[in-house]
């Protein structure tokens, strides 16, 4: 009874957050209400996750699914499976690859990839995989260019089988020294930036694909790769406020369904530690930019967290400060025990595990991944 009147609250959160009423819910709502109601903890846990599929198949690159991925998809029902260029092989290779992975997953699956243009095009990069390979964003310079990318890329990811690209880049560049973004952005003007990254949002919104806003709270400061290891801004809120937020606000009002938080350590904060597991951060995104929907890490296999943290204790500190899904954990058994772990001593509640995950669910109705008749 009780976990039912908690379910009550929550869902009575969620329903105020996007503007829906009691006497008018939300359908799409409903049905992800149902399903959560359903889930066990540990089916709950794994939808916080999306991974290289051969985190699970545990054998070398993917670039099929058959009975190893069947059952690996089986054992760790993660959200999601992200793809690189060493899985895609073809149009129809990939196609394929996407529908059985899809048709193993109890719950359907954020098929993503990294696709912005310039040297991050990993579906662009291959000419038999059929998608446009865009210049670099510096290069793009008018609305209607940036519409373009996102409405070209929408329906060609589409067509594969993607659902989710982790793009567009919302950083802008402070820091001219900056090499791990450079010319992703859109450039150093945070209006300009602003503008040309609502239509990317846009386009890609337009063709069903989920668009990833990163990196939260802006990268283009710092000098050092946080790939490698650690990585610092020395910008104050007051900074930020002023310039690096500006195209993440306009991309977040545009329909940005995920944002993506770095891993750089803003030393002018209270907590100091890496943005993407600091609730301080977090509730920044959420409560300044009233950002409602997921939120997602860079990957937890780069240096700046695996230098600071092991599986467990990311995983663990990431959830309790906010995350909806970690992406690309590095060891994807432990980091799963760390959770549980924390639900077990009392540092995650259920009901923290919940949020995120009928966030998860309430995108999968939406999108029409989870069909209104099934479950």
């Amino acid at each position: 009874m009780m976990k039912k009147i908690l379910l009550f609250i929550l869902i009575a959160g969620v329903l105020l957050s996007t503007g829906c009423s009691f006497e008018k819910k939300d359908e799409a709502l409903s049905k992800a209400e149902d399903i959560l109601e359903g889930m066990t903890l540990s089916e709950k846990v794994w939808q916080l996750f999306i991974v290289n599929p051969e985190d699970i198949t545990k054998i070398g690159r993917v670039v099929a699914a058959g009975e190893t991925s069947k059952k690996a998809i089986e054992k760790y029902p993660v959200g999601g499976l992200i793809y690189f260029d060493y899985n895609l092989k073809d149009f129809d290779q990939a196609k394929t690859m996407f529908l059985n992975m899809q048709s193993y997953s109890k719950l359907p699956l954020f098929i993503g990839v990294d696709e912005e243009g310039g040297r991050v095009s990993r579906a662009g990069a291959n000419k038999k995989m059929k998608v446009t390979r865009h210049p670099p964003m510096a290069e793009i310079k008018t609305v209607d260019e940036a519409y373009n990318v996102g409405k070209t890329l929408g329906k060609e990811l589409k067509a594969i089988g993607f659902n989710l690209d982790f793009a567009p880049v919302a950083d802008i560049i402070v820091n001219e020294k900056n090499t791990e973004i450079g010319n992703r952005s859109f450039g150093s003007d945070p209006q300009k930036a602003a503008v040309l990254v609502s239509e990317v949002v846009k386009g890609l919104k337009e063709e069903g694909v989920f668009s990833v806003l990163k990196h939260f709270p802006g990268h283009g400061s710092t000098y050092t790769d946080s790939h490698t290891g650690y990585s610092e801004s020395k910008r104050t809120l007051s900074e930020l406020r002023e310039n690096e937020f500006i195209p993440f606000k306009a991309g977040i009002d545009a329909g940005a369904d995920f944002v993506l938080l770095s891993h750089m350590t803003l030393v002018s904060s209270k907590e100091k530690i890496p943005c993407s597991v600091s609730k301080e951060i977090i509730d920044i995104l959420k409560n300044e930019l009233n950002f409602k929907g997921i939120i997602t890490t860079d990957s937890f296999k780069m240096g700046a967290i695996t230098d600071k943290y092991t599986p467990e204790e990311a995983a663990r500190k990431a959830i309790s400060a906010g995350v909806d899904i970690i992406l690309m954990p590095e060891d994807i058994d432990k980091s799963f025990k760390g959770i549980m772990d924390g639900i077990s001593s009392g540092e995650i509640t259920e009901k923290r595990i919940d949020e995120s995950v009928l966030k998860i669910l309430y995108k999968k109705v939406q999108a029409g991944l989870i069909k209104p008749e099934a479950y």
